[in-house]
């Protein structure tokens, strides 16, 4: 170090060091500048690129799953459309052509109900009568533009989001090719006979007057009314139960008029118990017998305010099949005169209630199941199996139900009705009453209007898992569209692999698919049927008609089935025939189900998805789906069982699921809480690809969370990368590739930095051909931060700022250095879409005009060198025992900065030294000189215990401060010419001077 200060004429050295130079700024203003980004990929028409480059690769599909139009998008859309951008972006790197054509389900009681509500309900205007065909096709409009308008919306806020694909050329299931397709689809159940209308309980939203999948309810707090109530027994097999009543409980007082059995289980064990007190104002009477379970009886006396009862005897609960009873409104209003059959049920337990169950067919799965399960052996008793339809849609109860016609379960508010009051009074006045109660629980909710659902038995169309399907009018045993499911599930892979079991247990026990819907807009079930007078319809089986009314959709779209004169017009000839036109509108997941068929399979609307031979039929195209973990029971699901049914595989090969998008505290996102991160607000602070960081760098298979900590440090992280990225463009600035270094003649260090290269690019390809962007973002960041911009970044830059430019280790670390940017910016590319797209372009200003149309680096086997990683592991260890006693002598103002040291470094182990003879370690560690001594250390040098053998003493380094280096060093004046630098820092001046620049 020079005791003598500069004098104030000395030459400035700092311009004659190669310094970082660059034009991308440390301020990445990414709200500024991704709209530009965007603008650019238009003008060069980067979609257009992407295909054209990728036309004779395999192709890889990721099929939209169709976001609903109606609405900004929120954090889960986000996540959901940058996953996707990920895995296509990715793909395409890999060596596919990725193509990405973006969706909208456009139908839909969301969007209908809306239209109601604010065109309609607001303005104090009365709901078009549908039978009214003018009016169903104006409403059908309203809800048409509806859906365009946010379709148009949602499409710029996906494409800020960085998200390529074809957005000039969408799918939406509401134009008239995917209308008339859905149609077709339909028809092709028809054909195969699995297609049926049939009479089943459903979920019913008296509100918005429609059936309900299980995927459009939501189980909220609800206080039902709750009523024990006695079934007097009649058979005479088991004579010593005359007199007595089995007794159910049910927390629907209203589903009592459509009761027609009681379940019970053979497992349990049952008792005759009478009561022999009670207060004489009670419904409970002394000397009532009730047929109870054992572990019940107590809480049921207690809640009929029974004061003492005795068992008369055990009812064995096998025995309980023969018992038969009569309905507790027997005879009202000349009705229910019908017997009460005791049948078996696995659903029935005695963990609460009576164990017995009340089973009204027309209102729930459960006892739906049980009465068809016992329907033949039923009809052998000469018991009627007929399932009456007690409710309507309005929530009325009907004819059906004597003595409570036009009693509200629900009326038009959701609210509840008088139907309950009217069923206890009844039960009260007939003697049938035990106990009654109000119970606080969870109740199904329509998700849209947030009002309580009913099941009803309503006549609804299905699609038969269990019947054998009859293609090209042949069936096959066992072929049946559950099996197809199943089997297709099996040879699917899954991402997360829990997927599969899922989904498998869901198509292994889920009921026959309800595709209908009594709404307005979607697709009609574009069918004629024919009463056949038990119930079910004769659907037509006419080509020449169902061609009709396709080709007019393809043209007119769905409307035309609502149109004057339709039937007619579609039925042709066969006009005077008693065919019934059916109005029933397509549930949306039959809709969304069928895109892969106009979609994927339409090379006229999407000829860049034409030609897709799939790994299934023998080709070596892969087809995707991703969407959140919900749609294991919808799109997934619907789509599934539609291209089975019609195809008789699965639609797709991979099938991945994200979690869901949680606050930072793990709860569930509200306004009401004000815990909701808006997409749209981090773009316009900082950005989307801190977004796209965000999604990339959590679990996304599990729920997620987000929020302003989270995003801080997700910006924190893109900060650190976005610095080593400029580091490099800016001394890469005064690289001339020509001057590249073959990597046999690179010193060890640049070899060693190209080792981990290549380890990086088997751990960052593998981690992206499995859809593992955690680990990409987790070994870059480790890789730019620790291993490149703390270490070998920190130990260059006195070679590539100070060294002259014919220097063999300055072309190296440059050499090195570029090939690391080039993997580097393509590796995130996918993730840091803009950010690397804006630094690809004043890398590489000479080749592709975007990083998105590159490929993965490869052919980075022959950097690997396993024997010098394991000997600089070795020289690493000594660094980190001379970094440790230089930060202690720091701290105790021995020296400023650690060229101003000279460490001694004492080494216990021979062979070690043998190790360090040839490496610079003044270089590693950044110091001016250093020693390296054999033998003990004293006592004072610094140890660390996890590399032993080793100590450390800090002295000042002897000699001058080179003024162009800041090295401290004897050779400092040596050269006359510049006696101020050292005599490499003399040869670099005279190199700078011959260029023309001088000092």
């Amino acid at each position: 170090m020079s005791e003598k200060p500069q004098k104030s004429d000395a030459p400035d050295y700092s311009k004659t060091l190669y310094l970082p130079q660059t034009e991308f700024p440390m301020r990445a203003g990414l709200p500024q500048r991704e709209p530009e980004l965007l603008k650019y990929w238009s003008d060069i028409d980067l979609y257009g690129k992407l295909r054209e480059t990728a036309k004779s690769r395999p192709k890889f599909v990721l099929h939209d799953g169709p976001p609903y139009a109606n609405g900004n998008i929120h954090i889960g859309h986000a996540l959901n459309k940058i996953l996707k951008d990920v895995v296509t972006k990715s793909q395409q790197m890999l060596g596919h052509d990725s193509n990405y054509v973006p969706g909208w389900d456009c139908h839909g009681l969301p969007i209908e109900w809306k239209i109601e509500e604010e065109n309609y309900r607001k303005k104090g205007k009365t709901k078009p009568d549908f039978r009214d065909s003018t009016a169903m096709v104006a409403f059908r409009k309203e809800c048409r533009a509806y859906a365009e308008h946010w379709l148009n919306v949602q499409r710029e806020e996906f494409k800020r989001l960085g998200v390529i694909g074809d957005w000039d050329h969408p799918y939406a299931t509401m134009t008239y090719p995917a209308e008339a397709q859905i149609a077709r689809e339909l028809m092709k159940f028809a054909a195969n006979g699995t297609l049926y209308r049939g009479s089943k309980p459903v979920m019913w939203s008296v509100v918005e007057k429609t059936a309900l999948a299980e995927a459009e309810v939501e189980y909220e707090d609800y206080q039902s009314d709750t009523v024990w109530v006695k079934f007097p027994v009649t058979s005479p097999a088991h004579g010593a139960l005359a007199g007595a009543s089995v007794v159910i409980w049910t927390t629907t007082p209203w589903t009592l008029p459509g009761n027609r059995a009681i379940s019970f289980s053979p497992k349990i064990a049952y008792g005759l118990y009478e009561v022999t007190d009670a207060p004489a104002d009670n419904w409970a009477k002394t000397g009532d017998k009730l047929i109870l379970a054992d572990a019940l009886a107590d809480s049921v006396f207690k809640q009929a305010r029974v004061t003492s009862y005795n068992k008369l005897r055990d009812i064995p609960g096998d025995t309980l099949d023969a018992v038969e009873c009569a309905h507790p409104f027997k005879g009202l209003a000349g009705g229910y005169n019908f017997v009460v059959p005791l049948l078996p049920g696995d659903h029935v337990t005695d963990d609460t209630g009576t164990g017995f169950v009340h089973t009204a067919p027309g209102h729930g799965r459960e006892d739906f199941d049980v009465w068809m399960a016992n329907a033949r052996e039923l009809d052998g008793r000469g018991i009627a199996t007929t399932i009456p339809y007690t409710v309507d849609e309005n929530g009325a109860l009907t004819d059906h139900a004597p003595g409570f016609t036009g009693k509200r379960v629900i009326n038009d508010k959701g609210e509840k009705g008088d139907a309950n009051e009217a069923v206890i009074k009844a039960l009260t006045d007939a003697g049938m009453l035990l106990a009654r109660g109000r119970l606080k629980h969870q109740y199904p909710h329509s998700w849209r209007s947030k009002k309580p659902v009913i099941f009803r038995n309503t006549p609804q169309w299905f699609i038969a898992m269990d019947k054998d399907i009859a293609d090209d009018g042949k069936s096959k045993s066992g072929d049946t569209l559950r099996a197809r499911a199943l089997r297709a599930i099996s040879v699917t892979q899954w991402v997360p692999a829990a997927g599969q079991n899922r989904i498998n247990g869901m198509i292994a026990n889920r009921p026959d698919w309800v595709i209908s819907r009594q709404r307005a807009w979607g697709v009609p079930i574009a069918v004629f049927v024919r009463e056949t007078g038990d119930g079910s319809a004769e659907i037509l089986q006419d080509e020449t008609v169902n061609t009709r009314i396709a080709d007019a959709f393809e043209k007119e779209g769905a409307d035309a089935w609502y149109a004057d004169g339709a039937r007619e017009r579609f039925l042709g000839s066969r006009a005077n025939e008693d065919w019934k036109k059916v109005d029933d509108i397509c549930d949306v997941w039959f809709d969304s189900g069928s895109t892969h068929a106009f979609v994927l399979e339409d090379p006229v609307h999407f000829p860049g998805l034409a030609g897709i031979k799939r790994k299934v039929d023998g080709g070596r195209d892969t087809v995707m789906y991703l969407e959140g973990s919900d749609q294991h029971r919808g799109w997934f699901h619907s789509s599934l069982l539609e291209s089975c049914g019609t195809r008789g595989r699965a639609p797709y090969d991979v099938v991945l699921t994200h979690g869901f998008t949680l606050d930072e505290n793990g709860r569930k996102m509200s306004k009401s809480l004000g815990n909701t991160i808006e997409p749209q607000k981090v773009i316009k602070d900082s950005g989307a690809d801190i977004l796209r960081l965000w999604v990339c760098a959590t679990d996304y298979a599990d729920d997620q969370r987000i929020g302003p900590e989270i995003l801080k440090n997700t910006i924190e992280t893109y900060r650190k990368l976005r610095n080593s990225i400029r580091w490099m463009l800016g001394t890469l600035h005064h690289y001339k590739r020509s001057d590249a270094v073959a990597l046999a003649d690179m010193p060890e260090l640049e070899r060693l930095m190209l080792h981990q290269l290549g380890q990086h690019a088997e751990v960052i390809g593998r981690a992206y051909a499995a859809f593992d962007y955690k680990t990409v973002i987790s070994s870059l960041a480790a890789f730019m931060n620790t291993e490149l911009s703390a270490f070998y970044f920190d130990i260059r830059k006195d070679t590539l700022y100070c060294d002259p430019p014919s220097s063999v280790a300055r072309k190296a670390a440059l050499t090195a250095i570029d090939l690391i940017c080039d993997a580097i910016l393509k590796w995130l590319a996918p993730v840091l879409s803009f950010t690397t797209d804006e630094a690809w372009r004043m890398y590489r200003p000479d080749a592709e005009p975007s990083v998105h149309l590159t490929l993965f680096p490869d052919a980075m086997d022959g950097y690997r060198d396993d024997a010098l990683a394991a000997k600089w592991e070795t020289i690493r260890n000594v660094r980190r025992v001379v970094t440790g006693a230089l930060e202690l002598a720091r701290a105790a103002k021995t020296i400023g900065s650690s060229l101003e040291a000279s460490p001694i470094i004492y080494v216990a182990d021979r062979a070690l030294i043998g190790t360090l003879f040839d490496t610079d370690l003044a270089e590693v560690c950044i110091t001016s000189n250093y020693e390296v001594r054999e033998g003990d250390a004293p006592a004072e040098a610094f140890r660390l215990d996890a590399v032993p053998g080793v100590a450390v003493v800090v002295e000042k380094a002897v000699g001058r401060k080179c003024a162009r280096s800041w090295k401290i060093l004897e050779s400092v004046g040596e050269d006359a010419e510049y006696p101020d630098v050292s005599p490499r820092d003399a040869h670099a001046l005279r190199e700078w001077k011959a260029l023309g620049v001088g000092v």
